[in-house]
């Protein structure tokens, strides 16, 4: 692709990280979701690797673990709320409409709340 032919008036920065996306279609019986990786996020959408087709103009929750951490130490997640504007090839883009930034769990906090849920409680 010509690079003075691309009309996007918004910087594309190549991230690639893990994703998971759900359509948000009260219609759907079983909700339809999936995981991938995205290709590259700018300010105003997301294009990532969805493995299956995702149709136009479906609302979509898209979930990426982001590559910076809170605080240097408190890994966090990047939510975005929108509409697909583009599928092909097992790709789709999205158009961010509401974003914003969670915290998540790490590996190690996951196991420690395992452990605690197989620990017996005491009883008094």
């Amino acid at each position: 692709m010509d690079p003075a032919a691309d009309r996007r008036t918004r910087k594309r920065f190549p991230i690639k990280e893990e994703v998971s996306y759900r359509i948000l279609d009260h219609r759907l019986t079983t909700p339809q979701s999936g995981v991938g990786k995205t290709v590259d996020i700018s300010s105003g959408g997301i294009l990532f690797a969805s493995g299956e087709p995702i149709h136009s103009g479906k609302r979509v929750q898209v979930a990426v673990n982001w590559p910076a951490m809170l605080d240097g130490g408190c890994p966090l997640q990047f939510v975005a709320f929108g509409r697909i504007v583009r599928s092909e090839e097992g790709r789709a883009a999205m158009h961010i409409e509401q974003y914003e930034f969670r915290t998540r769990r790490t590996k190690a906090v996951s196991e420690a709340l395992d452990q605690l849920q197989e620990a017996p409680l005491p009883y008094y």
